[in-house]
């Protein structure tokens, strides 16, 4: 009983050293964002034609400080998953470890895709439909604020949803999911999907349709990675077992 609780408290201790790992990073990235926070408005706004609103003086900390938030996320999941894979590595095989670590790279690279896709596809797209929906009726003026808040909805989630095919792969290297458990639950997945591009995207059509391709295309994206990963899995298995024996 008392191996059982020493072990739980290591395990703990062990959790909370990555957690303040990765907590030191997003801080010490948040900074550095911060400090290059108005080259980074400059160019997020170099297209709009006019300059942005703003109705208090608190509006600018506000959009700065999201800016160096999201650019500190960015640059923090690397960290955050190699400090995950730390955590996880005792319970893992000499090759799950191998596999497993080539994920963390592939997660930064997906989130920065992601938000590129929201930002150079989605994100004008939907914007510029809006617009002119106004036409010559109304003139049209965005403050900072609210111009971010939008551009943040249309980017952020898709940095967050493109993770999901290296997510996938990761629990079904670890044997959590399987590649047949989420074809049984892929009408559920699509409405749960559909759901979140109808909740982050404005009330149309066009912005919902724009959004749920794209997700719905991941899905079956992560199911067919997951086949892979899932197959060469079993293989690995049944030449460990042949190697070292079914007790090994």
């Amino acid at each position: 009983m008392e191996d059982k609780e020493l072990n739980v408290v290591e395990h703990l201790e062990e959790l909370r050293k990555r957690l303040i790992i990765t907590v030191a990073s997003f801080l010490v990235f948040f900074i550095v964002s911060f400090i290059y926070v108005k080259d980074i408005y400059k160019w997020l706004v170099r297209d709009l034609e006019a300059k942005l609103i703003v109705l208090g003086p608190s509006d600018v900390i506000w959009v700065y400080f999201m800016l160096a938030t999201v650019m500190a996320v960015a640059a923090t999941i690397p960290v955050f998953a190699f400090e995950a894979w730390l955590f996880v590595r005792p319970a893992l095989k000499p090759n799950e470890r191998k596999v497993t670590l080539t994920y963390i790279p592939a997660l930064f690279f997906l989130f920065i895709a992601g938000l590129c896709f929201g930002y150079f596809v989605i994100f004008p797209t939907v914007l510029n439909f809006l617009v002119e929906l106004t036409g010559d009726l109304m003139e049209t003026n965005f403050t900072a604020e609210k111009y971010f808040r939008f551009l943040m909805h249309m980017t952020l989630p898709f940095g967050v949803l493109f993770e999901l095919p290296v997510v996938v792969m990761f629990l079904t290297s670890l044997g959590i999911i399987n590649p047949y458990v989420l074809q049984k639950v892929r009408k559920y997945a699509y409405f749960v999907l559909v759901i979140i591009s109808v909740v982050i995207t404005p009330p149309d059509f066009m912005s919902d349709f724009l959004v749920s391709i794209p997700l719905l295309f991941l899905y079956e994206i992560s199911i067919n990675l997951s086949k892979i990963v899932y197959k060469r899995k079993l293989k690995k298995e049944q030449e460990w077992n042949e190697e070292y024996g079914e007790e090994v």
